[in-house]
Order: C-alpha cells, then structure tokens, then sequence
C-alpha cells in the first residue's frame, strides 16, 4: 500500500518537541483500523499525519509519494491499532478506488487558503458513498492552514455548514502550530468507524433472527398442514 516514513527529521521545522512515549496500553483486546487521509496535492496531508504521530511539523514532503504509518493509541479507554495511509493526493481512479476498499474511515483535508480543495470535499464523499455502498461511511472534514488566515479563502462557517450537509464531523486547526486538532479529528474518526461497525453488528443479528424466525415458521406451517391431512 505504501512506504513508512520517518519523521523525525527537525530540518525546518516549526517546533523541536521530541515525540511522545507510546501511551500506556489498557488492558483488553486491541481494536484494529484503517484509516485514509484524502486531500488536494498542497493541503497539508501529510504534515497533519506527522503532527498526529509525533508532535513535529516537517515542512519539505514528495507529494508523488503516499506512506503507510502504523500507531498505537488508547482513545475512550480503548486500545487501538491503527494503520493510517497518507495518499499522495495525485492517484489515479484506480489507486484511488483501491484506497477507499482497503480503508475502514476517511480523513478528509482541505486548506482554508485553496477554494477548490475545498470544493473537492463534496465530491470525495459521493465518490466514498458509491464506492461503499453504505449510508454511514466514516468520514471526517479537517480545514487545514488555519495559521494563515491573512490567506484564508473559506470561512469556518462554510466549512461547518458543509459538514453539517453531510452529516461529517468538521474540525478547523493547523499542522504547523501545535495544537490537537489532528489528533481530535484522527479520534473522532476512529469513534466514527466505531460506531458504524456496532450499527453494522445490530443489522446483522437482527437479519440473522429474522432468518431464524422464517425457518421456525416454515416449519410450523409445514407441521400444522400435515395435522390438517
């Protein structure tokens, strides 16, 4: 699927904060998912990921170039594995089409400086909604750049708005500035998947009772007709 790429290059970078430890894994069973990360070539996909990951900003990234991270996280009292795809914002429909099939959720990046990124948003969850074939697809909206708003192009509003529209959960923050936008928007996607893996798992007992009942009928009406003889 992809290269992993290290990340703890300081050369240009925003801050110097050395990567945190690993959290301290609750007891259980570890939950698995795969995540996506979409977004115009320029967005800041990449640096999103790499803030997530180690608290670093990295400003010189190939934007030909898509990597597979794998990261460990407690969220709700949780254990989570996570594997997080960071596309290269320039493949084609097939690599594309593969990307949505291989992923459990869907980080969705636009840049407040860059009107089209924006634009593209609606059509990426059409494009998630066919391909899927499911009402609930996990998707979340983050507006990146938001330390350049003497560039900004699309207000918070519009973004909210739009979220809203599609029934996403919408974050606004920047890669570049430190804070725990990244992190809240990659935790509120794994809630996302959650809670759409539980709804699925409903939708699967009940058809299975349904299908028990069915055959219990079946055999009832079969048994009344042979008294009736």
């Amino acid at each position: 699927m992809g290269r992993f790429r290290e990340t703890n290059n300081n050369n240009g970078s925003c801050d110097m904060t050395s990567p945190p430890k690993p959290p301290a894994l609750a007891s259980g069973k570890t939950a698995e998912v795969k995540l996506v990360v979409f977004g115009r070539t320029a967005v800041g996909k990449s640096a999103t990921v790499v803030r997530f990951l180690t608290r670093r900003f990295i400003w010189e990234y190939d934007p030909t170039l898509e990597f597979t991270y794998r990261h460990q996280a407690v969220i709700d009292d949780e254990q989570v594995s996570m594997e997080i795809l960071d596309t290269a914002g320039q493949e084609n429909n097939i690599h594309r089409e593969g990307h949505v099939r291989w992923g459990d959720g869907f980080l969705v990046v636009y840049s407040i400086t860059d009107r089209q990124s924006f634009e593209d948003i609606v059509h990426m969850k059409h494009y998630l909604d066919d391909l899927k074939k499911a009402r609930n697809v996990s998707m979340v909206i983050l507006a990146n750049k938001a330390d350049l708003e003497h560039e900004r192009v699309v207000s918070t509003e519009e973004g909210e708005k739009l979220a809203t529209e599609l029934a996403c959960a919408f974050y606004e923050g920047s890669a570049c500035d430190g804070g725990d936008i990244p992190k809240e928007a990659f935790h509120e996607l794994y809630r996302e998947v959650r809670r759409r893996r539980a709804l699925e798992g409903k939708q699967r007992r009940r058809s299975s009772s349904q299908q028990v009942k069915q055959v219990i009928n079946k055999m009832l009406n079969k048994i009344n007709s042979n008294h009736k003889m």
